[in-house]
């Protein structure tokens, strides 16, 4: 049975705020000296405004549609008021495949198109079979007892889209969600070098290859975090703002009580972020091939939030294209960790600890992942992160 029935008629009323554009009146960068960063990237507000712009601008944005195909076929036809967290994890998930095939240097540009660019927009369309849809992420959360409708926390969507990608023969990127505030970059290694397999108890007992098979497959990190009870402690704040100076940054999906945002950088003790709550037709291609591609992106200033107001549920995101760049990251976090009055939001170890070790169900293929045995992380304590009663 498909979640259809939880949306009740005040639900349904209440999605009408969400159908206007509500961007005419959004208020521009401010002047200031304050670098802004942007997922790796440090501009000077002062003077490169039409390059934070361009840059906000080339992200892929995902936002509630209305009229696509039902999903699986007798659901909802719109996902506007229960599926921001799902549209949040398509943009993370999306600066990933763009940081895998084009570069973060990037830029769109809507009068030449490219063709790599127009297949990873197609892998997001709002239809069954395309690869990372809203109809894909909802029926892959049903396995995880999330009905369609249901609302996602930043949990639940990273584990979905870690699943997602193992069809994406295309990509060929290594998913890997860091539980328990905790990155193993033994795990990382073993996961990401194709063909590589040293003998222990991630391995199954496969031989180790040798060094000319040890290709490292891109890695797409998620790191789901708690950072407070019912609001951010503040000892994060400043570690949070650093993640979005990486250069391997994808951003973090989060949000606020009542709304999940896609974070993609700061100024001073702002949050910019891109907003999933705008409710626009479901687009298709036309029969010569054709995608028009202009509201998938964020043609306005980004609105910013101040960091305090951050819901302490989120999942901070990173791509490493090369070992050689997991190993650049893995340096600059322990170097913030190094920075005082600053708390660690999470650590990166070699070997995972003793205390998180279970060789009852610690048994993965070297192209598996850890989050298979976590089920108990999904998201109990995030079922209040947005209120869908207005």
């Amino acid at each position: 049975m498909f979640g259809t029935t939880s949306l009740s008629s005040s639900f349904k009323n209440s999605t009408l705020t969400y159908d206007t554009l509500r961007f005419a009146d959004a208020p521009d960068f401010p002047e200031t000296a304050e670098p802004v960063w942007i997922l790796g990237k440090k501009y000077s507000a002062l003077t490169e405004k039409d390059e934070i712009l361009k840059d906000v601008t080339s992200r892929l944005w995902f936002t509630y549609r209305r009229n696509f195909p039902a999903i699986g076929g007798t659901g909802p036809t719109s996902d506007t008021g229960w599926g921001c967290m799902l549209r949040c994890g398509q943009m993370i998930f999306a600066q990933a495949i763009i940081c895998r095939h084009m570069g973060r240097e990037w830029r769109w540009d809507k009068q030449k198109p490219q063709e790599k660019y127009l297949n990873i927009l197609a892998a997001f369309l709002d239809k069954k079979d395309s690869y990372y849809s809203i109809h894909q992420i909802a029926q892959m959360g049903v396995g995880e007892g999330k009905y369609i409708g249901q609302w996602y926390g930043p949990n639940t969507v990273a584990q979905v889209l870690r699943k997602l990608a193992a069809f994406d023969v295309w990509s060929s990127m290594v998913v890997h969600i860091a539980m328990d505030n905790t990155v193993v970059t033994e795990e990382i290694r073993r996961l990401c070098r194709r063909g590589s397999c040293d003998p222990g108890p991630l391995c199954n007992g496969h031989a180790a290859a040798s060094d000319s098979d040890m290709l490292w497959k891109p890695l797409v990190l998620l790191i789901p975090l708690r950072l407070g009870l019912s609001e951010i402690n503040e000892a994060y704040i400043e570690t949070l703002k650093h993640c979005f100076m990486l250069p391997q940054s994808l951003g973090v999906i989060g949000g606020r009580p009542n709304s999940a945002h896609y974070f993609i950088g700061y100024v001073g003790d702002e949050l910019i972020y891109l907003d999933p709550h705008t409710t626009q037709p479901a687009v298709e291609s036309s029969d010569s091939g054709h995608l028009p591609d202009d509201s998938f992106h964020c043609q306005h200033p980004p609105c910013r939030m101040h960091v305090s107001e951050i819901d302490p549920s989120i999942a901070v995101g990173f791509f490493c294209s090369s070992e050689q760049d997991f190993d650049n990251w893995c340096q600059h976090i322990r170097k913030i960790s190094l920075t005082g009055g600053a708390l660690p939001m999470f650590e990166v170890v070699d070997q995972l600890p003793l205390h998180l070790y279970n060789p009852d169900v610690l048994n993965l293929t070297p192209d598996s992942s850890d989050a298979d045995r976590l089920d108990r992380f999904f998201d109990s304590e995030d079922e209040e992160f947005e209120i869908l009663s207005f």
